[in-house]
């Protein structure tokens, strides 16, 4: 349970990082059970796509200091510690999910059943900084060459298109319109979508070939916000809620989809994604959001062995540039 406060109220902003889905159920369960007001708290919960989003992505909202906290992929953390000098440096403060359900998928009715086949292929990229390489890299481990994948960029990394907001998924806007071959998602979200509209799925798992992806996704924050009261309040408020969501996925649904965007109008599938999500959420202890510092360590191995660690002119960044331990932190959960 969330600390009581009665202090005046502290406004915390999340940029999530896509429609809200199942990766964001413990805020909402958060929020329902009024474990942030109990805290002295008001937390609005932001999509990418609202205006108050300047068209930046939830890590640069935090850096221009429009948010709180960002809800990004492991490399976000990277990224900005390799940014351009000067620039703010934000690091994870919590993992929203101990368990990985990230993948690569195509249609079954593709063919493309192994990530060589993507050879020659469209991919629908996000456009991330490094995402384009770790997709080559797994084409090219599994046998394929993957600089021969066609990657095509979603517009300003999906955000500006509104079917594939309006669905919540890039598998409904653009592989079952044939309009790309493959993507990025989640399974407990994008795969159970695909199943209610009677698609089935490959999924290419990215510890499947030889890449240690780490945690995702992850919460974000300047340094500087890690030490305050507010952020540990809101972590301890937040960590309540991911685990009553673990607890109850069908309640846990319920609590998103009265937040009542358009992704969310089947209830039977958002339960369906809570249900499918509970067994990834906590660690084998049962707590939320910590972070170990060997995951991290062999996914920045990863990108500097596989020679994706580069900065935005593409030019390569020394492995002891980057230290590991700096990209997270657990001093503000409960």
């Amino acid at each position: 349970m969330a600390t009581k406060h009665t202090s005046s109220i502290t406004t915390i902003k999340v940029a999530l990082d896509w429609t809200p889905n199942t990766n964001h159920v413990g805020f909402y369960v958060a929020l329902a059970d009024g474990l942030y007001a109990e805290a002295g708290l008001e937390v609005v919960l932001r999509a990418p796509d609202e205006p108050e989003c300047n068209g930046l992505t939830p890590g640069r909202q935090v850096a221009a200091g429009l948010a709180t906290f960002a809800i990004s992929p492991s490399e976000s953390a990277v990224s900005f510690a390799t940014t351009e000098p000067g620039k703010p440096k934000l690091v994870a403060v919590a993992a929203l999910l101990q368990g990985s359900t990230s993948a690569i998928c195509t249609l079954k009715s593709s063919g493309i059943d192994s990530p060589a086949k993507l050879e020659g292929k469209r991919y629908a990229s996000y456009g991330g900084r490094f995402e384009d390489a770790i997709v080559a890299a797994m084409v090219t481990n599994a046998g394929g060459d993957g600089t021969k994948v066609n990657f095509h960029m979603l517009e300003h990394h999906g955000y500006d298109e509104k079917e594939s907001m309006g669905a919540g998924s890039v598998v409904a806007s653009h592989l079952e319109h044939g309009v790309s071959d493959s993507t990025w998602i989640f399974e407990h979200w994008e795969g159970e979508l695909a199943k209610r509209a009677g698609q089935e799925l490959n999924y290419f798992r990215l510890d499947d070939f030889a890449i240690p992806y780490g945690y995702a996704p992850v919460l974000l924050a300047q340094s500087e916000t890690v030490s305050l009261d507010s952020t540990k309040a809101f972590l301890e408020a937040t960590a309540e809620g991911w685990c009553r969501a673990a607890a109850d996925p069908a309640k846990a649904a319920a609590a998103l989809c009265a937040c009542g965007h358009p992704s969310l109008s089947d209830a039977a599938f958002v339960k369906a994604s809570a249900v499918a999500l509970k067994d990834a959420i906590l660690t084998a202890d049962g707590k939320w959001g910590v972070m170990e510092e060997g995951r991290w360590v062999e996914f920045v191995d990863f990108l500097a062995a596989q020679n994706i660690l580069t900065d935005r002119d593409g030019k390569e960044i020394p492995r002891e540039a980057v230290d590991a331990a700096a990209l997270f932190t657990n001093s503000a959960l409960p």
